[in-house]
């Protein structure tokens, strides 16, 4: 691999490495695979990428294939950010806003952009990007588009899919394609070309004009889905075509994006917030559901369980002073309504407490900035259950991303404390209440095997339910390695299949990023499991989730 690395750097603008030390770093991400890369790129410009992937290709061409992973910050729970090949690492000089338009609200960026740099930029224009998940300050853009990702606005704006409007993508041979909205007669032109491009135009349209009955069977009853390929958003009714929500979600196995175009909009931080209190799951799913159904949907909905306040008033009591009482309620939910017309913003907080009124939940209701920082601080308190750990006993992201219909949120959580109580596990869980999509992590440790079958038999057990209940296995952080292997139990052999040819179109020599999406079963990721999980180098923030 030496000679690679020298025949790169010397073609390259950017670094190179192939040191022990380096790789070592990049084999895990913030889940709990490990998998070394052969070398370390750190691309200095659109050219680089092109370059790189040109000279995969043409090895494997010849039959030497040499995989490309894409990485931001590694924050990833999944394992979607290490690969044994390649690793192409994005922070270091591509990480640029390259135009913002204050009109429109658009803004071009580059992939390895901090997302939290870039919000504070739109913030003093007055803009923000809504579907920023809890990560937002050490993770970057390019994550976030290549995972569909999400967070507490998300119930009212959407996920990043819904903002993305144009990309630039180097394809698997060194090609670059901008991808937009295509009229038909400009889709036409597309597949008239001869290049790699032309080729993924036409083999694509093909794959959606085959399997209309099928694609139209991928929309799962979930309010969001980061689960598998977007393909039934990529061909309108009327012929037009884009390849952008497609590459949304994917996760580097389709192509590798440089640049991305999003709409951002108006940002009003003078907001209402409730905090209410339920003892009752029927209640509060009840309640959620009325609020939900406003006509003014809340910005947010989000919750922590009892369990996490009773993990903090032991290992943190100081954190709660002050804010929840005990006896503790089995979920707390912040509801916040952020509408620009504050008369507007103040009726549907209104209504909101009328409905609580009407059920008989305690709540309370701020709209003072230090007031509502001190009420988002119980739901961001869910940092101290990743962070801690006892001995070996780690809190791992195994089971932490499934998402039902909301009218199953209250045998989801039912559901949930079963299988872990089976287990001889008491797990806290939070998340956005809205979306009925909820996070948890259970405490195990990776150096006794045990644990390390546990852990497996939990995974299966949970995504098994999830399905079950009609959901998805992925809200907000897409599969990785470790959801990949269930995606054919959730959309069905006909669905997975449409996946498999989606994914040999754009990449017919499994470079871009392999065992990610498609083809991917437990066996295939149960060696890579790590013996001990650390977040190590995310230790210069404190973890949200």
């Amino acid at each position: 691999m030496s000679k690679v690395a020298h025949y790169l750097q010397e073609h390259l603008s950017g670094e190179v490495t192939a040191a022990k030390s380096m790789r070592k770093y990049f084999s895990t991400d913030g889940g709990v695979f490990e998998l070394t890369p052969s070398l370390v790129i750190y691309p200095r410009n659109e050219s680089d990428v092109r370059k790189t992937t040109r000279f995969t290709w043409q090895l494997a061409e010849r039959g030497r294939v040499i995989p490309i992973t894409s990485r931001g910050l590694g924050t990833d729970q999944a394992g979607a950010a290490i690969g044994s090949g390649i690793m192409m690492v994005f922070p270091a000089h591509m990480n640029r806003i390259l135009e913002f338009d204050g009109g429109s609200g658009k803004v071009t960026v580059e992939p390895g952009l901090l997302y939290g740099k870039l919000q504070q930029t739109l913030h003093t224009h007055g803009k923000f990007l809504p579907p920023y998940p809890s990560s937002m300050e050490f993770s970057t853009i390019g994550g976030a588009v290549a995972n569909n990702a999400s967070g507490e606005k998300t119930l009212k704006y959407g996920c990043t899919r819904d903002f993305v409007k144009s990309l630039r993508v180097v394809l698997a041979n060194g090609e670059v394609i901008q991808t937009r909205r295509l009229s038909k007669r400009e889709l036409n032109k597309k597949m008239g070309l001869t290049s790699f491009e032309g080729e993924v135009y036409r083999t694509l349209d093909s794959i959606i004009e085959d399997n209309k009955d099928v694609i139209d069977k991928i929309k799962l009853n979930v309010s969001k889905n980061s689960a598998g390929y977007a393909i039934a958003d990529v061909k309108h009714k009327n012929g037009s075509f884009d390849l952008t929500p497609l590459m949304v979600g994917s996760q580097g196995t389709l192509g590798i994006i440089t640049e991305a175009e999003i709409q951002t909009v108006p940002h009003n931080p003078k907001t209402s917030l409730i905090a209410a209190f339920f003892d009752d799951l029927q209640i509060a799913e009840k309640a959620i559901a009325q609020i939900r159904d406003l006509s003014q949907i809340p910005s947010a909905m989000e919750l922590v369980d009892e369990k996490l306040l009773k993990f903090l008033d032991k290992h943190n009591p100081n954190q709660l002073k002050g804010l929840v009482s005990k006896p503790f309620s089995k979920l707390i939910v912040l509801i916040e309504f952020d509408d620009s017309n504050q008369r507007t913003q103040k009726r549907m907080a209104k209504k909101a407490t009328k409905i609580l009124n009407k059920m008989g939940v305690k709540y309370q209701i701020e709209t003072e900035d230090s007031e509502k920082e001190k009420l988002w601080s119980i739901r961001h308190s869910a940092a101290a259950v990743i962070s801690h750990s006892e001995g070996n006993m780690k809190a791992l992201p195994i089971v932490e991303d499934g998402i039902v219909p909301e009218d199953k949120f209250q045998q989801y959580i039912v559901g949930v404390n079963k299988m872990f109580e089976k287990h001889g596990l008491d797990v806290a869980f939070w998340g956005h209440a809205g979306n009925a999509n909820i996070h948890m992590q259970p405490f195990l440790d990776l150096s006794q095997v045990g644990d390390r079958q546990k852990a497996f038999k939990i995974i299966d057990e949970y995504y098994s339910l999830v399905i079950s209940l009609g959901g998805s296995t992925s809200g907000e952080h897409s599969d990785g390695r470790l959801r990949a292997p269930y995606l054919k139990q959730l959309y069905g052999e006909q669905v997975y299949t449409v996946f498999q040819k989606v994914k040999q179109a754009f990449d017919p020599y499994d470079l871009l990023n392999p065992g990610v999406k498609i083809d991917v079963t437990v066996d295939d990721i149960k060696p890579l499991l790590r013996h001990e999980y650390s977040m190590d180098h995310l230790g210069h923030h404190l973890p949200r989730s």
